[in-house]
Formats: structure tokens, sequence, C-alpha cells
């Protein structure tokens, strides 16, 4: 997939869901399914990074597939939900620019 944009993912996801999917979920099985692909996401950072260990069955799993299934099910939901994620983001972007433009350079345990 070369270069998707935002947008171009949500069109994508949403010809996948009709075709190959057959139909969406309904939303709060994908915030269910959502909530399970963050906790994979937790259990590998955990086990890479943190203090816990993989076990045998654990192993093969990738933080990159995982990270890529939540963004996957998020865009689901933005999509069952009439939300356009790049003007979302962007949107998000703006106010935490406006929040957070000097709350972070003059935090001490950030220098």
């Amino acid at each position: 997939m070369p270069d998707t944009t935002i947008r171009q993912y949500q069109n994508d996801v949403d010809t996948w869901i009709k075709t190959v999917g057959v139909r969406y979920f309904s939303e709060l099985t994908n915030l269910a399914q959502l909530v399970e692909e963050v906790g994979e996401v937790a259990r590998i950072m955990s086990r890479k990074y943190g203090d816990q260990s993989f076990k045998e069955s654990e192993a093969d799993k990738e933080l990159a597939d995982e990270l890529a299934d939540v963004l996957f099910v998020v865009t689901c939901i933005a999509n069952q939900t009439d939300i356009d994620l790049t003007e979302a983001l962007k949107k998000n972007l703006e106010k935490k620019t406006e929040r957070d433009k000097k709350r972070h350079q003059e935090n001490k345990k950030l220098l």
C-alpha cells in the first residue's frame, strides 16, 4: 500500500468491510474489539519494554501488527459514526498545540 492518506485508508477499510467482511460489526462490538486490541498492544509492550517476559505462545506477536489492528478498529468506528479522521486529527493537533504550547517547554521534568 503506497503512502496511503488517512482519508484513503478510511475508504479502503469501508470497501474491505463491505466486500470481504460482509458488513460492519455494531459500534458496541467494535468498542469491545478495540479494547481487546489495545490489550494486545499493552501485553506486547509490557513484555518487550517492561519487566515481564514473553510466554512461548506469544513469541511471534508483533507490535506493528497489533497497532495496525487498533487503527483498523478505530477506522471502523470512525466510518460508522461519520467521522472524517483527517479533519478530526487536524483539529485535535491544533487543540493540543494551543493548549500545550508553553506547558511542556516550561516543565522542568522534561528539560
